[in-house]
């Protein structure tokens, strides 16, 4: 099969296109090379991908590489809670527009299948159940909230205490901050573009990634990759709220993986199927923290209180869509990966305009 990939250079996207020659295929590697995500040369692990230098904003580069290609495995984009809200041109230009582009290059070329790069940041919120009302929509925690030390999520109806549970694909979904509102908007085109084409679509709705190759050292890092940049200085990871809030960590090798296997399986029917990918085994951001500082022999976390206003108290996903539609289930376990992220390459820093 061959396959054009974007964001080929990134820390996802780099391992995709491994996995795809690996297994045979030929991906046709395109990146930009933000310099948000991306150090100031071509990373050794993508050099033997023969990576194209471009932008998916560019239309006719694309007529170009999508010639005899099967399908499109779209991982470009900007990432990360970014810095403030003035980041918001940047964002929407690079995640939709270019994905509107790249669906439009697509239906010019008659290319039907695709695989995209989502995120679990659409749901906003995660699921939660009241003991009296059953399942309920949290309010947003107000900043207030924050300060006082209160972050548990209460019920709307009785202020009761919630319990988390499983978010399915088909939850509600309330983006948080402006990078979760453009991966709302990715879903949304691609599933028009599949209505309109007779085109088929996966949104693999990643959770959150960690592993070799992760950026480091810029605000657009994934906290496990912020936790060891503090814990390489001698510094103890710092951790908002109380350490509690639980989420899903998911070993890059195993994200790739749902790539092929979403690639490979058959058409999904009626345009576009969200999928979880994640491990099936959600851990408190207290307890990545730890355990990276003990494979690092560095110091214990400290629990610093506060929050962000985007920051969302609890998304714990359910796994079973990817295992019954993919075939997907992870295989790298918590306690292995985070052991192996103390010692996994790093991409180098990030240059950040002025």
């Amino acid at each position: 099969m061959r396959v054009l990939l974007t964001g080929a250079a990134g820390f996802i996207g780099s391992q995709v296109a491994d996995l795809l020659v690996a297994e045979g295929h030929e991906p046709v590697a395109l990146d930009a090379m933000l310099p948000q995500a991306h150090g100031g040369q071509l990373p050794d692990w993508s050099r033997r991908h023969d990576l194209v230098a471009g932008d998916v904003r560019d239309a006719r580069l694309l007529d170009r590489l999508l010639s005899g290609v099967d399908a499109v495995c779209h991982q470009a984009a900007m990432v990360g809670h970014g810095l403030d809200p003035s980041d918001a041109p940047d964002y929407t230009s690079h995640n939709d527009y270019g994905t509107a582009v790249l669906l439009a290059a697509m239906h010019r070329a008659g290319v039907t299948r695709l695989v995209l790069a989502s995120s679990m940041v659409v749901y906003g919120e995660g699921r939660y159940e009241c003991v009296t009302h059953g399942v309920v929509r949290p309010a947003c925690r107000s900043v207030a909230d924050l300060t006082a030390g209160r972050y548990e999520p209460a019920c709307p109806r009785c202020g009761g205490t919630l319990a988390p549970a499983l978010v399915p694909e088909d939850a509600r979904l309330e983006p948080r901050s402006t990078y979760a509102a453009t991966k709302l908007a990715q879903e949304h085109l691609a599933a028009a573009w599949a209505r309109q084409t007779g085109g088929s679509a996966w949104a693999l709705r990643y959770h959150n990634v960690y592993g070799p190759r992760m950026p480091r050292d810029t605000p657009y890092a994934g906290v496990a990759s912020i936790f060891r940049s503090a814990l390489a200085a001698g510094l103890p990871p710092r951790v908002f709220e109380d350490g509690r809030q639980r989420r899903d960590f998911v070993h890059v090798t195993d994200v790739a993986r749902a790539n092929l296997l979403a690639l490979t399986a058959t058409p999904p029917p009626g345009g576009l199927v969200p999928v979880n990918v994640c491990s099936g085994e959600p851990h408190t951001v207290g307890e990545l923290a730890a355990t990276l500082a003990e494979a690092m022999a560095g110091p214990a976390p400290l629990i610093v209180g506060g929050g962000r206003a985007a920051d969302v108290r609890h998304v714990v996903a359910d796994p079973r869509r990817a295992a019954e539609l993919l075939g997907y289930t992870a295989q790298v376990g918590f306690a292995e990966g985070v052991a192996a992220f103390a010692t996994d390459p790093l991409r180098e820093p990030a240059a950040l305009a002025a």
